[in-house]
């Protein structure tokens, strides 16, 4: 197996960090990985490394904002200056166009997690015509008008603060409440996972956590507000697996990832499913039981290779 990293150019010409784990010859499949919120993608070392055993080979590039994309403190937790999501959802498909390139005849599959769980929802309405298969881990549903409300509040940040100023209160509000459930708590991220191991490399890591800025809040809700509006764009023949944490806050411990279930099934949808995983939390690539997982991705994969 070789693990590689490299660069590509965005449309506005910013350079994307990215990384692949591969092997020789052709792969069977491809899968394109969009990470969560505040880490990276070489956080799915573990994962990439148990598919390409596998044959599947694994890409993925660190968003703006985020990882080794940003070489400049004044740009992490910050996407773009205007359509910030739209923006990064536009970063990964020049990747998978990269994918398309070096492997132009595998079968071909995107994975996002938490926050990229909702880039890839935007992805599949716009490019899902070119993918064999979606996975989303750790998503939630509609925000509602409690989105709503943290937009606005999110818009007067960025005009109060400045767009790239970080946003203690709304870091808050977003994620305040999601320690909660697990009090008492022995670290402020304990809803990630239960694997404590996992939580101190997280909280060790100079490339996970920190706050977010002001504009990143405003141009994340905002895409959230929209994202459910173009559902019908998604290809009816698109195969979607939702897989989740029955403790996980950001899906509201099932709730969020059973609207999005009916959802993308009331849209006519013929080949979506979903499992949860007692008592795991959010970060399922990163629980105890994550081989069980791990084993459950790749069975879904292999079955839509037939």
């Amino acid at each position: 197996m070789e693990t590689a990293t490299f660069y590509f150019h965005s449309q506005d010409g910013k350079r994307i960090f990215a990384r692949k784990w591969i092997a020789e010859g052709e792969p069977k499949a491809i899968l394109q990985i969009a990470h969560g919120m505040a880490e990276h993608i070489g956080r799915y070392g573990d994962f990439a490394q148990f598919l390409v055993q596998q044959g599947i080979y694994v890409y993925g590039n660190d968003h703006r904002g985020h990882g080794k994309t940003e070489e400049m403190d004044e740009d992490r937790g910050y996407y773009a200056d205007e359509n910030g999501f739209e923006t990064v959802v536009a970063d990964m498909k020049l990747l998978t166009d990269v994918i398309k390139q070096d492997y132009p005849n595998a079968p071909f599959f995107l994975l996002g997690h938490s926050m990229g769980s909702f880039l890839a929802r935007r992805y599949i309405q716009l490019y899902g015509e070119q993918l064999d298969g979606t996975i989303f881990t750790g998503t939630g549903g509609h925000p509602g008008f409690v989105g709503k409300i943290g937009h606005y509040l999110a818009v007067r940040e960025a005009r109060k603060l400045g767009r790239r100023t970080p946003s203690p209160r709304m870091n808050s509000l977003t994620f305040g409440s999601y320690n909660k459930a697990f009090n008492p708590a022995r670290t402020e991220f304990d809803w990630l996972t239960r694997d404590e191991n996992e939580v101190d490399t997280y909280l060790a890591d100079p490339l996970c956590g920190g706050v977010f800025t002001a504009g990143f809040f405003e141009d994340f809700l905002k895409g959230l507000l929209s994202l459910y509006e173009e559902d019908a764009r998604i290809p009816k023949d698109l195969p979607v697996s939702l897989l989740s944490g029955d403790k996980d806050p950001v899906g509201k411990n099932t709730k969020g990832v059973l609207q999005n279930y009916h959802q993308l099934q009331s849209v006519g949808l013929k080949d979506v499913s979903y499992k949860f995983y007692p008592g795991a939390r959010h970060e399922i690539l990163n629980e105890t039981n994550k081989l069980e997982v791990y084993q459950d991705i790749l069975e879904w994969i292999e079955k839509r290779l037939d």
